[in-house]
């Protein structure tokens, strides 16, 4: 699965986040291996778990993908956003008949909602943030992100500034952003990934809770 995300970014240069997962989706990569098999299944049973414990009614995503993750979840209700416009029309084809989802792209350049229109109890971002490497994107997402959240955040990502190799990965301390930019939220706790880096798999990320201060 991993060779169908690489194959596909390889095909062009990076110049910038957007265009980099347009591309990929658009050329038949996938969303990566985090979002599948035993990493998808792990994340979904923690998130499923918080919703059901927590009485969660509804659910964004900032930066759904291609829906694989998504098919394991147990959401009421449920808003996906992406920056990539052939990920969110796969998304929209593969929950087609499934009421209780709407899909939308999202442009960080192109958002003002004063009105808190685009909102609900949970905010997710999963395996996304270390990829918005651009530094002005990034405060936007994080921004967007706790705006649209109700009750609670819920991040699993990189949490330090180590270096990547490659140009579409950037991961930051995002603990200390919220500290500073979001005071009225607080950091509930920290999940440990279950399957760390080691043998050739893993991930780097956990997850991150974030609840109303």
């Amino acid at each position: 699965m991993r060779a169908r995300l690489v194959t596909a970014i390889e095909r062009f240069r990076f110049r910038d986040s957007r265009t980099f997962w347009e591309h990929n989706y658009a050329a038949g990569g996938n969303s990566g291996p985090g979002s599948y098999g035993e990493m998808a299944d792990f994340k979904a049973r923690v998130l499923n778990d918080f919703v059901t414990a927590n009485g969660v009614q509804s659910v964004i995503e900032f930066g759904c993908g291609d829906g694989n993750q998504l098919s394991l979840a147990r959401y009421p209700t449920y808003v996906g956003l992406d920056i990539s416009p052939s990920a969110i029309r796969l998304c929209i084809d593969q929950f087609a008949e499934d009421s209780t989802k709407s899909f939308f792209a999202y442009d960080w350049q192109a958002w003002h909602d004063p009105l808190r229109v685009i909102r609900a109890d949970l905010a997710l971002s999963l395996d996304v943030l270390f990829h918005v490497v651009e530094d002005d994107a990034y405060d936007a997402y994080l921004r967007h992100l706790f705006a649209a959240a109700n009750l609670h955040v819920i991040i699993y990502s990189i949490n330090d500034d180590r270096p990547f190799p490659e140009p579409y990965s950037k991961p930051r301390r995002f603990t200390d952003w919220v500290e500073t930019h979001q005071p009225t939220w607080r950091l509930d706790g920290v999940i440990p990934n279950e399957y760390p880096v080691g043998d050739g798999g893993g991930s780097w990320s956990d997850f991150y809770v974030f609840g109303r201060a």
